[in-house]
């Protein structure tokens, strides 16, 4: 095939995986609606319209599980003197695949990234609709805007609300320290006849690499969440992350 310019393409066929809490490769499950699968097929491609400009189309398949349709636009805009806008628009579409059982889910998503120097705010929307919930592989990530350290808020109907702000203290002459607070705020959960849950996760990192010396490149973070909800369990977490970068070639 000939090579197009800022054209991206992906596939794969796969039979199994491994969880990060298992020793051994298994077949795949959804999360949220249940059943198991041997054959997870996706492909797709993303194409840079213009340097500013990027759009992705992508279909995946959880045999006999579900089928899942991916569009997204991001686009980033430079305002000049170190500031820029970032607009990332997610639509997916999830349906039955086979007999397992029907299957209705769409799910929207917008996040607005304004980066003014050191500084970075921004504020996201995702709406759910369909009969149910936004379905995934269990121990992946699911690609929502307002999927965060402990929530994805893709509840049947769930509406949901980001705000996120960002600081580099390199401005400050601290090179390498990094601090991120960021608040989603869920509602219209359905539950039984009724429309009325609610939940809220706030989340907290505070960060900082090594920028010289024989420990350089490495990174720790201390992350913190907080999530409270009327239809699941509270929670609070506190997690410390270790990290290294190693350049390979």
């Amino acid at each position: 095939m000939q090579e197009i310019d800022g054209l991206t393409l992906r596939g794969a066929h796969l039979d199994r995986n491994k969880l990060n809490s298992s020793s051994d490769y298994q077949v795949f499950s959804a999360n949220r609606i249940g059943g198991r699968s041997d054959a997870f097929d996706f492909a797709g491609g993303d194409y840079r319209l213009t340097p500013a400009l990027t759009a992705s189309l992508h279909q995946g398949r959880l045999r006999d599980i579900y089928r899942q349709t991916f569009a997204g636009l991001v686009h980033t805009l430079d305002l000049g003197g170190q500031r820029s806008l970032k607009s990332d628009l997610r639509f997916a579409r999830a349906s039955e695949d086979g007999g397992f059982r029907e299957l209705d889910n769409r799910a929207f998503g917008a996040l607005f990234s304004l980066r003014l120097g050191a500084h970075a705010v921004a504020a996201g929307y995702q709406r759910i609709s369909g009969d149910d919930p936004y379905p995934y592989i269990a121990g992946s990530d699911p690609y929502l805007v307002n999927f965060i350290q402990i929530g994805d808020f893709g509840n049947v109907d769930e509406r949901s609300w980001q705000l996120r702000y960002d600081y580099d203290f390199g401005a400050l002459g601290l090179p390498g320290l990094s601090f991120m607070s960021r608040y989603v705020s869920g509602d219209n959960v359905a539950r039984g006849a009724a429309n009325d849950g609610k939940e809220w996760e706030r989340n907290t990192d505070l960060g900082y690499v090594v920028q010289s010396g024989p420990l350089k490149n490495l990174g720790v973070k201390w992350r913190n969440a907080t999530v409270r909800s009327n239809f699941a369990n509270d929670l609070d977490e506190n997690r410390l992350i270790l990290s290294y970068s190693l350049t390979l070639w």
